[in-house]
């Protein structure tokens, strides 16, 4: 007889402070990738200027629920969010938040991308 296998899955919900954009709500999302990952693959515009590998701070974003379903905040993730635009306590860099085994759900707000230019 097989062993069960658990499909774990996390339900993720992008809010946006750009006006007009309304929130975006996915199911069925597999661990081991990032929320910056999740939102490109969905076509969910996080700018990412360095290519998510924690080198800027343009794929910042806000942690509203579920950070205890996310890779743990670095050193070097934290001195990067403090050259965000407009930190708060919940700040967290999109490509750092890789979701960790577990299910969930897990809420975000993009700051408003218009306010970064050369993309």
């Amino acid at each position: 007889m097989q062993p069960e296998i658990c499909t774990i899955m996390y339900e993720i919900t992008f809010r946006f402070e750009q006006k007009g954009l309304e929130p975006i709500t996915l199911s069925g999302i597999e661990p081991d990738q990032s929320v910056l990952e999740v939102a490109l693959k969905n076509d969910i515009e996080l700018h990412h200027n360095c290519g998510g590998v924690c080198a800027c701070s343009t794929c910042h974003i806000y942690v509203d629920q579920g950070d205890e379903f996310l890779e743990e905040l670095s050193d070097k993730e934290e001195d990067f969010i403090d050259r965000a635009v407009n930190p708060r306590i919940n700040s967290r860099l999109g490509c750092q938040c890789v979701l960790q085994d577990g299910d969930g759900k897990i809420s975000v707000t993009l700051p408003d991308q218009t306010q970064f230019l050369g993309e």
